[in-house]
């Protein structure tokens, strides 16, 4: 068995079409109840439910195919289908499919729809829904190993839509349909591509009765013929069947493809049946073996009605009968004012069947009787309607009449009282023209008055555009005077900042030399230790080999000495170990700068966790400097795959190691033979250290997704908090803290310390100018410090206020993302230079500058 699975896989996956894109274990829909036209028809063509159908069946068949070979592929398919109205049909169909170690389970949902083109002439069209699951039986896998081709198939959920149409005529049926024309796989979210089962399938059949005597008496007769066109293949099939009213039939086919078929069935009742189709493979296929189908089913009789367009007529069982039915014309039935009895001609004696004849003579009489009484009153009906539509019409052409009468006196009193309503309007019209006059007179004297008002104010305006132009010229002076001494500062500063950066070039350019001539003594001392240590570890590798070599029966292994031996197994078990020491080793490091990996994450999720805390108190904490992320995933991902390498290498070595001891176990037959021992015991510890690092790799890898999840968290947050907080809402932060700070500190006896960082960053040239700060006036101002941080911004202003300057402040500018602390601020730059220069002996002063804001 174990030999034949594989080729009988490969065979199944090729015959059954298994359309899977790179082993996937999706199943292309393919019900091969293909032989039998008694049930199960609409899995042929979705119109078949409807197409000469007279009953409802319930049935469940069983088809086995290829019995040759184990496990052959199985089908089982339970179905409700037929006729249920005048022109609907339908069906619903649940099975399972077994190709070997892959199952598909599934239903089928038919509906059939017909429109009556005349008398002998009818169109259906009808429809296959069906969705099922595929994918791998675990439980039919019969293997002494994990097999991960196997493994890596999915189980797959598709729908597909199989549309049909049929033509149908007195005898004869021509039909199309599109099997598999969608196959969407829910799985995969995409359309099944290159599906084997997509076709286009197209019948003629043929349906006839046989006119004899005896046993084939009213005999049923049908042919079927079917093409089916695929991507590369034609299939081109064919079946006959005979229907005897005894209750019995049979039929016989021939398929291009799977060969010749046969089969027969019977009635056990008037409800209950039995089919069997025998089918035998031909050409490539012989080798397989043949194929069984067998159906067990119930038919519901349509007793209150017979259907037109059906071929089914009233058949007998085996265990009991109904002999005096007769099977009903296929042709619709048409309106008659005469009773139309038909004798038939054969001679029958049996009172029973005279009184049968009678009775249906007089039911046919009565019935013809009751149509001629309905088409007299129907013929009374339309001549009361008609008297009734004309008197209607009379009585609507004197109301309407009515109404065009009243509607032209309505029409002559509207024209009288338009007259009215327009002498109105004119006399209305000339007063208002008077009253306008005289607004527009008042209008011109009173614009008159306004204009020399405008020209006064006018006047004024100059005088005063005037004199703020030569106010404006003044400040203009003083201000350029102010700009060129605060340039000759610049200038001065920046050739003292000049002589100072190179000063300290020097002084680093020292530095780095004589670092450079330290690094490379350490690197010649280094490489003499690496020397001595090289020659220490070839001395003692050297003195180890020469024990080794004295002690004939051990050998010394990761610094252990082991019982040794010559033979192949034992020289080859001493090669792999020492390679799993090795990798012992490397796999340790590999753990380790994993380990690392996931620790530096930590931190960056603590720190970034920490940031977003003190942000939403109002604290300000500087970032930490930034990291590429792609960059360090891509590290990480080469770790984990360096880390999976390894630990394939190091079980396939135990394997292989595990094999040889196996091999030379049974080979040396020794009760206690120490080199077995000993190789045993390590197998189970090399065993144990790979489940050990195998567990320690999936903890730090699950570790590495919670983090992961929990710093998009954070970054979320983040950025949530910095769009939350704007710059009115830092404006009215920034408020409370110098209120809260302002009134919790007091001044202290004690001069507080203030250090060189505490003023932060220095102003170049002791002068800035800056543009557009919110929520402050333009000015000179005289700043103390400046801080980014907002919690040096406060230590600083809380040690002014501990000096006793209440008058302390300071701004926040969105440009360069600094705070500037200030006291005083004035209108011109003289005023703001002279403060400056009077309160540097001042210890909170010391480093004061000025900033000049222009909003």
């Amino acid at each position: 068995m174990k030999k034949l699975m594989p080729c009988l896989i490969l065979f199944i996956l090729f015959l059954q079409q298994i359309s899977a894109q790179e082993q996937d274990g999706v199943v292309a829909l393919q019900l091969p109840v293909r032989n039998s036209l008694r049930f199960n028809k609409y899995a042929i063509n979705p119109t078949f439910s409807f197409v000469r159908e007279q009953n409802k069946y319930v049935s469940f068949t069983n088809k086995r195919e290829w019995v040759g070979f184990e496990n052959a592929p199985q089908t089982y398919l339970f179905s409700y289908s037929g006729r249920f109205k005048e022109n609907l049909g339908a069906g619903l169909g649940l099975f399972q499919q077994n190709y070997g170690i892959l199952t598909t389970f599934g239903g089928v949902a038919n509906i059939a729809y017909n429109a009556v083109i005349n008398r002998d002439q009818n169109l259906t069209f009808g429809l296959n829904l069906a969705a099922y699951k595929s994918g791998v039986n675990s439980g039919d896998v019969v293997t002494n190993y994990q097999d991960p081709s196997l493994q890596n198939i999915p189980s797959n959920t598709l729908i597909t839509i199989n549309p049909g149409i049929n033509y149908g005529t007195m005898f004869f049926d021509f039909g199309v349909s599109l099997n598999n024309i969608v196959a969407y796989n829910f799985t995969t979210s995409q359309m099944l591509e290159d599906n084997p089962e997509q076709s286009i399938q197209g019948h003629i059949m043929y349906t006839g009765y046989a006119d004899s005597r005896g046993f084939f008496d009213e005999s049923k007769f049908t042919g079927f013929v079917r093409s089916e066109f695929k991507k590369d293949q034609t299939i081109l099939s064919g079946v006959v069947m005979l229907t005897v009213p005894k209750g019995i039939w049979a039929q016989v086919g021939y398929n291009t493809f799977y060969g010749a078929s046969g089969g027969i069935g019977f009635n056990v009742t008037n409800n209950i049946g039995l089919e069997y189709n025998y089918e035998k493979a031909i050409g490539e296929l012989n080798n397989f073996g043949s194929s069984h189908e067998i159906t067990l089913a119930y038919k519901f009789n349509n007793n209150n009605k017979r259907f037109i367009y059906s071929g089914d007529e009233d058949e007998q069982g085996l265990l009991n009968s109904n002999r005096n039915k007769k099977r009903y014309s296929p042709r619709r039935k048409t309106t008659s004012k005469k009773p139309v009895v038909k004798a038939k001609p054969e001679a029958d004696t049996s009172k029973e069947t005279k009184i049968n004849a009678e009775a249906e003579n007089n039911r046919l009489a009565e019935e013809a009787k009751k149509q001629a009484e309905a088409e007299a009153a129907a013929k009374l009906e339309e001549e009361r309607v008609a008297a009734e539509t004309n008197a209607k019409a009379e009585a609507e052409k004197n109301r309407l009449a009515e109404e065009a009468k009243k509607q032209a006196e309505a029409e002559a009193a509207a024209k009288l009282e338009q007259e009215r309503l327009a002498a109105e309007a004119n006399a209305k019209a000339e007063a208002e023209k008077k009253r306008l006059a005289e607004e527009a007179k008042k209008q011109a004297e009173a614009e008159a008055a306004a204009k020399l008002e405008q020209e006064r104010l006018a006047a004024e305006a100059n005088a005063k555009a005037e004199a703020e132009k030569n106010r404006l010229a003044e400040e203009a002076k003083k201000q350029a005077e102010a700009e060129a001494a605060a340039k000759l500062e610049e200038e001065r500063l920046a050739a003292e900042a000049k002589a100072k950066a190179e000063a300290e070039k020097n002084r680093l350019a020292e530095e780095a030399k004589k670092q450079a001539e330290a690094e490379a003594a350490a690197k010649l001392e280094q490489e003499r230790l690496a020397a001595e240590a090289k020659a220490k570890a070839e001395a003692e590798k050297k003195r180890l080999a020469e024990e080794a070599e004295k002690a004939l029966d051990t050998v010394m292994l990761d610094g252990v000495l082991i019982p040794a031996s010559k033979d192949k197994e034992s020289l080859e078990m001493k090669r792999l170990t020492e390679l799993t020491v090795n990798a012992r080793i490397d796999q340790q490091n590999l753990i380790n700068r994993l380990k690392d990996a996931v620790a530096s994450r930590k931190q960056d999720l603590a720190d970034l966790k920490e940031e977003n805390d003190l942000s939403e108190k109002g604290i300000y904490k500087q970032p930490k400097p930034f990291k590429s992320t792609s960059a360090e995933n891509a590290k990480l991902e080469a770790i984990k795959s360096e880390i999976d390498d390894v630990l394939k290498s190091q079980s396939s070595r135990i394997t292989k190691l595990e094999s040889l001891y196996k091999t030379r176990l049974k080979n040396t037959r020794k009760a206690k033979d120490e080199v077995n021992t000993y190789y045993a015991s390590e197998i189970e510890k090399l065993k144990s250290q790979q489940a050990e690092i195998l567990k320690t790799r999936q903890i730090l890898l699950n570790q590495l997704v919670q983090i992961k999840e929990d710093t998009d968290f954070e970054r979320k947050r983040r950025i949530k908090r910095a769009a939350f907080d704007n710059e009115q809402e830092r404006y009215n932060k920034d408020r409370g803290a110098l209120k809260a700070l302002k009134e919790n500190t007091t001044v202290t006896e004690q001069t507080p310390t203030i250090s060189e960082s505490d003023f932060g960053e220095v102003i170049p040239n002791n002068i800035l100018i800056i543009n557009r700060v919110a929520n402050v006036e333009a000015g000179y101002y005289l700043v103390l410090a400046v801080h980014s941080d907002t919690n040096k911004r406060d230590d600083f202003v809380r040690k002014v206020l501990q000096f006793g300057d209440s008058n302390v402040d300071f701004f926040y500018d969105v440009n360069s993302s600094k705070y500037y602390i200030y006291t005083k601020v004035f209108n011109d730059l003289a005023s703001a230079r002279s403060a400056m220069q009077n309160n540097k002996s001042t210890l909170y002063l010391s480093k004061s500058s000025i900033v000049n804001i222009q909003n």
